[in-house]
């Protein structure tokens, strides 16, 4: 019996959970920007007992993306296509931003989207900040959705001379995720795949601590204690939800999004005028 792919962009915290959700029965396919990430995180998945091959990958550009698409279809069937890589707003500028979580998943949509397997899904991880985005006219978000991922920088919405600072193109980027997603849907399903996304809230990553440390981390503050949960959310929350998504039990579900937050998003609209 042929052993199915797993492929898991991002090798951080969130990345890592969702590999040993998926990796068992699986071949791991892991990738990074970081090589020092990467290895740590293939040694300890490995140390594990699971089957991991790694490879460096940069989401920004076209030709590592489909690298890595052609490296996982070497592999074997493309059964899990998860995609977590992404800079926060207090990592990178907005050019960085923009290039990273807009084009990087523009981009792995559609490599992975030529190679995923009949029965097949995939999952990106977006963010709750896209749900704070205010949105825009229904061609803008045409726009977004439908153009092609090369031309993407290239329309005027996506300059980033734009945008104020990194936390309203980390919006922007997140809100447009979504409908990316739901756009891709349609081709995916023509493959017989299927693709959705992941809004997590505040979670106890090192990306999530760096922001919950910067001059926002007050009003995230806020935001968990008004929150349902009252918490920060942890890797293995979004690993859960994953595992659902991915799984048989979700084989109704593509082009959505699910916000997992703990309620944040929830209160903070309650309270708004």
């Amino acid at each position: 019996m042929t052993q199915h792919v797993a492929v898991v962009i991002g090798a951080g915290g969130m990345g890592q959970a969702i590999a040993r959700r998926v990796g068992p029965s699986a071949h791991l396919l892991v990738a990074d920007h970081s090589q020092e990430v990467l290895d740590a995180a293939t040694a300890q998945l490995t140390d594990e007992g699971h089957q991991v091959t790694a490879q460096r990958v940069d989401v920004s550009a076209r030709k590592p993306v489909a690298a890595l698409a052609e490296q996982a279809a070497s592999l074997g069937p493309v059964q899990s296509v998860v995609h977590t890589a992404g800079l926060s707003p207090v990592q990178a500028p907005v050019p960085a931003i923009l290039a990273v979580d807009l084009l990087g998943v523009a981009l792995v949509l559609e490599e992975f989207g030529e190679v995923v397997a009949p029965g097949g899904a995939g999952l990106v991880i977006a963010s709750m900040a896209g749900h704070f985005h205010p949105g825009l006219p229904r061609e803008q978000e045409r726009q977004l959705a439908a153009t092609p991922a090369d031309e993407l920088l290239s329309l005027p919405i996506c300059d980033a001379s734009a945008f104020a600072d990194s936390g309203t193109a980390y919006a922007f980027a997140k809100y447009a995720n979504r409908l990316r997603v739901q756009a891709a849907s349609t081709a995916w399903g023509a493959r017989g795949a299927r693709i959705n996304s992941i809004s997590p809230g505040v979670i106890a990553t090192p990306m999530g601590r760096a922001e919950l440390g910067s001059e926002h981390g007050d009003g995230m503050r806020m935001m968990i204690d008004a929150s349902n949960a009252k918490r920060t959310g942890t890797p293995a929350d979004i690993a859960a939800a994953a595992e659902f998504l991915l799984g048989p039990a979700a084989s109704f579900i593509s082009g959505t999004d699910l916000l997992v937050d703990g309620g944040a998003v929830a209160a903070v609209t309650s309270l708004t005028p």
